[in-house]
């Protein structure tokens, strides 16, 4: 089992998970590293808390020699800040494993200039040998599904199935409140049921058909819309998408959602008015979905990152605005 709260690792343990992951044996047996693989593939959300010797401002959380590999005081150091560098993280930052290792796939192709130099001016720098530096680009290669792998399919399939049949037996239909204008950008780009990621386009099937259904507005990633979502996390209900940084947006865009229609958490409209109101008060998407640029940042999304309201946004909304009356 996972420890509960979280684990205290040094930023080069990353990369030697990586190095497990491609073949280094050595990496593979050293107990520290393999306990940290076993973590974060059992609980991809582990909080992981970054240290490092760096004294100086940080040093409320340095974590004393004791994780030092044999290259010296130096190296270490020197390595672990080049770490946190490229990941834009700080000495003791915790953030989900997921983010951190998405991070790492991301930001770390190769080790040169990190574990390794072009010369060897010392004994003290002497860095990885080019055998553990092949193994790293190996374990690279494999993508990070090789450490957190992708919600199986067939699991998907049978979610997708239960969840449908839920929301056609329920008083109220539950839904997060942003993905509402999911719901119309999916429309104005041509999304028609079935669809395998989500369960909008069945709703808005379901409203067209029957005007009696009503909607609650449902926190996190609820079970009856987005069950059958790669990128649900069924333990946490939460949305890990955007490489595991989706969940704060996320939740500010509902909140936006809620304040723009005078709603709250557990409110149920009918859902023909829900959508009147979301028509009259948000004409696009821009002021709920728009996020402040910075990347690598937990904030990123990719919708976030436009500059102008959606355009299928708004020709979903015309075309609804016209079946809906």
């Amino acid at each position: 089992m996972p420890p509960k709260n979280g684990m205290k690792i040094r930023p080069y343990q990353l990369l030697s998970v990586v190095c497990a992951l491609g073949g280094d044996s050595a990496e593979a047996r050293n107990p520290n590293i393999k306990k940290l693989r076993e973590a974060v593939r059992s609980n991809p959300d582990l909080p992981l808390t970054l240290q490092c010797n760096v004294n100086e401002v940080f040093r409320y959380q340095d974590p004393g020699p004791g994780g030092d590999t044999p290259e010296g005081a130096e190296f270490n150091l020197r390595r672990d800040l080049e770490i946190l560098h490229k990941l834009n993280l700080f000495p003791g930052a915790t953030l989900p494993a997921r983010i951190i290792f998405n991070r790492v796939w991301d930001w770390i192709e190769d080790v040169t200039g990190i574990c390794s130099y072009g010369r060897t001016t010392a004994d003290a720098w002497t860095g990885w040998t080019k055998a553990k530096q092949a193994s790293y680009r190996r374990g690279h290669r494999r993508g990070i599904a090789a450490l957190i792998p992708l919600r199986p399919a067939r699991e998907m399939t049978a979610d997708k199935k239960r969840s449908l049949a839920e929301m056609v037996s329920v008083g109220a239909v539950d839904v997060r409140p942003h993905i509402l204008l999911c719901s119309l950008c999916q429309y104005g780009a041509g999304t028609r049921a079935p669809f395998a990621e989500d369960n909008l386009p069945e709703l808005v099937q379901m409203i067209l058909k029957k005007p009696d259904i009503r909607i609650r507005m449902a926190p996190h990633a609820d079970w009856m819309m987005c069950a059958p979502c790669p990128y649900r996390e069924a333990g946490a209900n939460a949305c890990v998408n955007n490489k595991g940084s989706g969940g704060l947006p996320n939740q500010m865009r509902d909140l936006r959602v809620l304040q723009k229609l005078g709603l709250t958490f557990g409110s149920i409209l009918p859902a023909r008015e829900l959508y009147r109101r979301i028509f009259k008060r948000i004409p696009g998407t821009l002021e709920i979905c728009r996020i402040e640029p910075g990347r690598p940042s937990v904030w990123w999304t990719g919708c976030g990152a436009a500059e102008a309201d959606s355009p299928n946004f708004a020709k979903g909304r015309k075309l609804l605005m016209k079946l809906l009356g």
